[in-house]
């Protein structure tokens, strides 16, 4: 209560869904980073893990994201929308942010805004990441600038990708070539990434209900793709393995 939660909120903390009561040393930490009693119920609430970690890891973790450009205010939103950036050791966190610059090659100051926009990217597999990086750049054409300034990576990689096809197939969007030119003029990245009404109405000029059924054809088409490559690698395996035993063979053969 000294840290100004109140005594029905005291209750909430001893009865939350973490069934842990956080340390003393961690409300403290986030009360001090300027988090009101609310705030912070909302953070444990969507991250129980938190109250696992005391004061001084809390800090800790804190301090490498300053570290990494969120100044006051951001650092702050970034924390209470996507309190799981708080889970991340500053050691993992270094990881994810060389994996940005040095495979994806991002500056250091895109790195930050990333950071600042979309948190919960660097909690993502480098995996992944790396795919959904590969897939803008080398398949859309799309820019490190515009990537950063467009949002786009706050959209998962499966909308990405099906909005993107569907505009292909629908003839209105088309891969830029090595010189950044294109035969017609594609839509902007922000109606692109913008509201599913938005995106269907201005840009697709198509129903929810044919989006729907091409999303649904889409995942179909996917999985038989993605079967067809692993029975390839299956009997590839198994041809190697019989010439394997052949030359096995040839050799006992031999030393008969």
């Amino acid at each position: 209560m000294d840290l100004g939660f109140t005594e029905d909120q005291v209750i909430q903390l001893c009865e939350g869904a973490s069934s842990q009561t956080p340390p003393l040393s961690t409300l403290s930490t986030l009360t001090t980073l300027g988090l009101n009693p609310s705030s912070i119920l909302r953070v444990l609430e969507k991250c129980p893990e938190l109250s696992r970690i005391n004061g001084n890891q809390l800090q800790q973790r804190i301090d490498s994201l300053r570290k990494r450009g969120l100044l006051e205010g951001s650092l702050q939103r970034v924390v209470s929308h996507c309190p799981h950036i708080l889970t991340l050791t500053p050691k993992r966190l270094g990881t994810a942010v060389r994996f940005l610059r040095e495979e994806c090659q991002f500056t250091g100051q895109q790195v930050t805004e990333i950071l600042r926009s979309a948190p919960a990217t660097l909690l993502e597999e480098n995996r992944q990441l790396q795919y959904k990086f590969q897939y803008a750049y080398f398949r859309m054409g799309i820019r490190h600038t515009d990537m950063v300034k467009s949002g786009l990576f706050r959209v998962p990689l499966e909308e990405i990708r099906a909005r993107h096809i569907f505009l292909e197939r629908l003839g209105v969007y088309e891969t830029p070539d090595k010189k950044g030119q294109t035969r017609i003029i594609n839509p902007k990245l922000k109606d692109f990434l913008g509201a599913s009404e938005d995106f269907l109405t201005k840009v697709a000029r198509a129903s929810p209900d044919e989006f729907e059924v091409f999303r649904k054809l889409l995942t179909r088409e996917l999985e038989e793709e993605k079967e067809g490559q692993e029975e390839n690698s299956d009997s590839e395996e198994e041809e190697a393995e019989e010439g394997y035993e052949s030359e096995d063979s040839e050799q006992t053969e031999y030393r008969k």
